[in-house]
């Protein structure tokens, strides 16, 4: 399968470099400003009903790759970081 795409191959030094120089060029707030752009056309196109359905494709794949213990594991670290943070305070 031939890439008919204009640029370098995806992943290459020259793909790399070219991310950088764009990143350079605009900063951080460009692709702040196009994710949100990107997330609200997605928003009007398919509703927010969408985000529901697709959050919930990826935790059912999720259970089946890494297993629902998994799940018990990353609650126990988060209530353990909010733990900590509450005596801080």
């Amino acid at each position: 399968m031939a890439n008919n795409k204009r640029g370098p191959e995806p992943g290459s030094q020259k793909a790399k470099h070219g991310g950088q120089a764009v990143r350079e060029k605009y900063g951080p707030e460009f692709y702040s400003k196009i994710g949100k752009k990107g997330g609200e056309t997605v928003k009007e196109k398919r509703g927010p009903q969408f985000y529901a359905e697709i959050g919930k494709k990826g935790g059912e794949s999720t259970k089946r790759q890494q297993g629902s213990e998994f799940y018990s594991r990353i609650g126990k670290k988060g209530g353990e970081h909010g733990r900590a943070a509450s005596e801080k305070e």
